[in-house]
């Protein structure tokens, strides 16, 4: 099949020439993605909201090695560990790509225990990887955005957790969200009280976690499956379907279960959580009791959330919850923890669904034009409107006529060209324009900053230069 030529020039080859020398399809890994520049626009301006979040919060940033030893990953989480991308690397160690943000932070606590103020808050924005079935919103390679605190027992930390959920999805004006909130040993009381076999109180959870996916008879046939006799199957679900008001809620549990102390200590956490949630300014509709969220964690012991949206259906969009026992399973002393999980691909999807943010097609806010002889002048013109921190882009195609590099310039989304052609230059000026109206300005060579600045912060809603500036920072 005959190739086309590549361009060619000094020192290069034709596609002829490369033909049969080894060359490999480009391809990619199902479940895995190239970010180009519209879509990184995006995910940084939505990280970078997050990162403020954290830090307003008083979070402080910590990053961890993607790979780690295959017994600090294992036995903690569950379901999710069959989905660990594990292998032996060069030096014969068995090791495996971090499947979540919270195992690895419990390591760092754990070797780090006597270094770390108490309690610790920290957040974590980077990927992690499960090799499970590609979907909508759901990928192989993805990015979570954590916030965990480690050290205290307090109702206070998972509140708080919960209000930046919201905060979250507020700040980017998700509509029809909510948090579902629960409670761990509530589910084992329930488990316990419907009758359920202590070692079959695991696919409980399981089970009533898919609830709203696949209704009651569902989640009823799946507890028989396991092992489950149909009069605790009935029961667990009469309990877990509770509704109403969660004072309410919570009271007729204890009215039944007043025996048991251990869900009667989980009932007064709940109790603490919903009371205090309103003073961090958390609408009360948005934050719901529901008895059957379970979280699919096993290493949760405590408060568990999960926030949803109505559309698109894409699952969970944040999660978190309380694992007191993680961190001393690694140093054999007891370490209360809580955290909170943003789910940067599917928020993506709901912003993109409703068009709820809208960044820059580019970094640059200007673009500067010119042709062979005005050359030292663009340079400096460039330079001068960097150090003023309008991100500026110069022009490589100087060889080409100043049209053709406006239509470049255009075709990015630069909102203003620069032009230093051989009149203007001749007669010590340059051109100011707007490319989306052709709206122009003659300008001396010295005050093309203040022209740039002034066009740019036009109170017409199309560019704000400090945001922008401060967006790219």
């Amino acid at each position: 099949m005959p190739v086309a030529n590549v361009a060619v020039g000094p020192g290069r080859r034709t596609a002829q020439d490369i033909e049969g020398k080894g060359t490999v399809r480009p391809h990619i890994l199902k479940g895995f993605r190239d970010y180009l520049p519209a879509e990184m626009l995006l995910r940084q301006r939505i990280i970078g909201d997050f990162r403020s979040l954290f830090e307003r919060h008083g979070y402080e940033p910590l990053d961890t090695p993607a790979i780690e030893y295959i017994d600090t990953l294992t036995g903690k989480a569950g379901e999710n560990e069959k989905l660990m991308y594990r292998f032996m690397d060069a030096g014969e160690r068995e090791v495996g790509l971090r499947y979540d943000l919270t195992v690895p932070l419990a390591r760092v606590a754990a070797m780090h225990q006597n270094d770390l103020p108490m309690p610790f808050k920290r957040y974590h924005i980077a990927p992690v990887w499960r090799a499970e079935k590609p979907q909508r919103g759901r990928f192989r390679e993805f990015w979570q955005c954590d916030a965990d605190v480690v050290g205290s027992a307090s109702s206070l930390a998972d509140t708080e957790h919960i209000a930046m959920a919201v905060e979250a999805m507020v700040g980017l004006g998700l509509p029809g969200f909510r948090v579902r909130v629960n409670h761990r040993a509530v589910l084992e009381g329930i488990a316990r009280h419907a009758g359920v076999p202590a070692d079959r109180a695991v696919g409980v959870y399981r089970s009533i976690d898919k609830l709203d996916k696949v209704g009651r008879d569902g989640v009823h046939g799946s507890l028989v499956e396991s092992g489950i006799d149909e009069g605790a199957a009935g029961r667990v679900l009469d309990l877990t379907s509770l509704d109403g008001a969660p004072d309410h809620v919570l009271a007729t549990l204890r009215g039944r279960m007043a025996g048991d102390e251990a869900v009667l200590v989980a009932l007064g956490h709940l109790e603490e959580i919903f009371s205090a949630v309103g003073a961090f300014g958390v609408p009360v509709a948005r934050v719901t009791l529901d008895l059957s969220l379970a979280r699919g964690l096993d290493y949760y012991t405590g408060a568990v959330f999960e926030a949803v949206v109505e559309r698109p259906r894409v699952g969970s969009i944040a999660g978190g919850g309380r694992y007191d026992g993680l961190i001393g399973s690694m140093s054999g002393q007891a370490v209360p923890a809580t955290g909170i999980s943003l789910g940067l691909e599917r928020i993506i999807e709901v912003v993109r669904e409703f068009e709820l943010v809208t960044v820059p097609t580019t970094t640059a806010l200007t673009f500067v034009a010119h042709v062979p002889a005005t050359r030292s002048a663009a340079i400096e013109a460039a330079t001068a409107l960097r150090a003023a921190t309008i991100p500026t882009d110069l022009s490589l195609l100087g060889h080409r006529g100043i049209g053709d590099q406006l239509k470049y310039a255009s075709r990015k989304g630069i909102p203003l060209g620069v032009i230093f052609g051989k009149d203007e230059s001749d007669a010590g000026e340059a051109l100011v324009r707007d490319l989306a109206t052709s709206e122009q300005r003659r300008v001396p060579l010295d005050g093309v900053v203040d022209a740039v600045r002034d066009m740019l912060g036009r109170d017409d809603g199309r560019v704000d230069v400090a945001a922008v500036a401060a967006f790219a920072e």
